[in-house]
């Protein structure tokens, strides 16, 4: 069993995208994990190794992470795009998504479907839990897989940093919460996979990172 991923650093916001797939599955499904500004060399990457795309699941719906998603549908035909029912008018509206504030306004395609939290979703071999984790957005998730020992973050937890939290829809004690009730409840060996910058694990953050210290914020 192999859980692949690739990373794509897409836009000028650096932001973190990336295309998973179980390496044993001969179907060639993967899925799209955001869909930044740019996304041609991941749409490229999909097309060249013969991938067919089941879903985009978003980790949150702010410009850096939806604003590839018109240019995706017209590469790879009507990918569903799912995201948390918290954002479900984000991607639509440029005032939520934040590009009202950084021009051009992105207005986005529209979820085919929205995530409660709890679902559990099937790559192939591999099984991920929807675990919602706002507080950079109100509709922030993690996807985990526990048997791979990963877990794709978004803007929640950073190497050696955190999301922000002064946007008009963040919420600092949800943040709190899901640093320390959620992701740091997740095992040590766990990989993390944020929305900007490096990779790291939970138990590197665990004993490094000053922003997961219980009154740093």
């Amino acid at each position: 069993m192999a859980l692949a991923i690739e990373t794509f650093i897409l836009g000028d916001f650096q932001t973190n995208c990336f295309v998973l797939w179980d390496d044993a599955d001969l179907t060639k499904t993967c899925w799209i994990v955001d869909c930044s500004y740019n996304p041609e060399p991941m749409l490229d990457f999909i097309e060249q190794r013969g991938f067919k795309p089941a879903l985009c699941i978003l980790t949150h719906c702010h410009c850096d992470h939806v604003a590839g998603l018109a240019k995706m549908r017209r590469r790879l035909g009507p990918v569903n795009i799912l995201c948390h029912r918290a954002e479900k008018d984000f991607n639509e509206d440029p005032n939520l998504n934040l590009s009202v504030f950084i021009p051009p306004a992105v207005s986005a395609p529209p979820p085919d479907a929205c995530l409660n939290g709890g679902e559990m979703l099937e790559l192939g071999q591999f099984y991920f839990r929807i675990v919602p984790t706002p507080g950079h957005s109100p509709g922030g998730i993690t996807l985990w897989c526990p048997e791979a020992s990963v877990a794709i973050v978004g803007d929640t937890l950073f190497a050696g940093s955190m999301g922000r939290i002064d946007f008009p829809t963040s919420n600092r004690d949800d943040m709190h919460r899901t640093l320390h009730e959620v992701l740091l409840r997740l095992p040590d060996t766990t990989v993390i996979h944020p929305g900007h910058g490096a990779a790291t694990t939970i138990g590197r953050e665990r004993a490094m990172n000053s922003f997961l210290r219980p009154n740093a914020f």
